[in-house]
């Protein structure tokens, strides 16, 4: 615990920095939370919510960027087809990305 005693470091006779330091600090995590970590789990909970309602024929986007239309849908798996009659079969979790009855032209 000698990492502890940096925070209450001050001027000699300023009682005062070593809280002002523990609020800076706190304030520093404040900020990654509403910054960086609350709309990143954010995201992740709305790709989550629309594989989970995705259905054949709509549009998707995996995380290694192919493109292509649902074929077919299994529990853990799709069949995805990403070009006149290319079928290639990835987990769920690889989707991104899906826009529902776009369909390429």
């Amino acid at each position: 615990m000698q990492f502890l005693p940096l925070f209450f470091m001050g001027a000699p006779g300023d009682e005062s920095a070593g809280i002002i330091n523990l609020v800076f600090l706190g304030a520093i995590f404040l900020v990654f939370y509403l910054f960086i970590i609350r709309p990143q789990s954010k995201r992740q909970k709305e790709i989550k919510e629309m594989v989970s309602e995705m259905k054949k024929g709509d549009k998707v986007v995996t995380s290694s960027g192919i493109i292509g239309i649902l074929d077919k849908i299994e529990e853990n798996e799709v069949l995805v087809d990403v070009h006149s009659g290319t079928k290639i079969r990835m987990l769920k979790s690889a989707i991104t990305d899906v826009n529902p009855n776009k369909k390429d032209k």
